[in-house]
């Protein structure tokens, strides 16, 4: 694909996701909270994995160990989990990247981007650091960084803020319902990445990875409002 054939337009800002998005994760975390759920005899079902899509550690944690938990022992476990996921992704972190991740962030330097993730900080800088991707984001806030996570369009808001980019003019890049229903909350336009469900619901398109022409062409044909 010749980056030049579609161009992003000016004005524009473009939101990431982390876990789904930047990185096909979500096969790896189901992994890690079956193990870490079975020190304490739980089974960790289909229906539990799929809840905790998109969510904030300490909404899991609660989910997962019921609300009696101290605060300080539910961010335990939470931590704890969230080491054996490192553990677990440990030398397989470009393998795990979400197909032409790299070349879209590189086509589109000139737009303002950011990274919005309910993820723990240090998964954050983990991944960001090693995939070498930093460089390409004005903006990275995770979930410690607001008050509310996820489905709540606080941490987009935020992002845009930061970026200075208006809601409307900001496209967010989701893998999750709790993160497409915080971009439309935001006013922003969504689009889907098919790594953890076959389509979202409430997108303005749905693709497999960043290699999608569709996703191109449809960037291409996007325009900022004013006012």
């Amino acid at each position: 694909m010749n980056p030049s054939a579609f161009p992003p337009a000016a004005g524009l800002a473009l939101l990431f996701d982390m876990d789904g998005v930047i990185i096909d994760s979500n096969p790896l975390h189901r992994d890690a909270w079956t193990a870490f759920n079975l020190r304490y005899g739980i089974e960790t079902t289909e229906d539990m994995h799929r809840r905790m899509y998109g969510k904030r550690n300490d909404e899991i944690v609660r989910d997962y160990f019921g609300g009696a938990l101290s605060d300080e022992e539910g961010a335990a476990r939470g931590a704890a989990k969230e080491a054996l996921y490192r553990e677990l992704l440990h030398g397989r972190l470009d393998e795990m990247l979400v197909p032409g991740l790299k070349d879209f962030l590189e086509e589109h330097r000139g737009a303002p981007m950011g990274l919005a993730s309910n993820a723990e900080p240090a998964n954050v800088e983990l991944i960001v650091e090693e995939a070498g991707i930093r460089p390409y984001f004005q903006a990275i806030v995770d979930g410690h960084q607001v008050a509310n996570p996820k489905p709540h369009p606080e941490i987009y808001l935020r992002v845009a803020d930061i970026l200075g980019v208006a809601p409307a003019n900001c496209i967010v890049f989701e893998d999750s319902m709790t993160g497409v229903r915080a971009a439309q909350a935001a006013g922003m336009r969504v689009v889907g990445i098919r790594t953890t469900h076959d389509d979202l619901l409430g997108t303005s398109i749905n693709v497999d990875n960043f290699l999608s022409g569709d996703l191109r062409r449809w960037l291409a044909s996007e325009r900022p409002v004013s006012g």
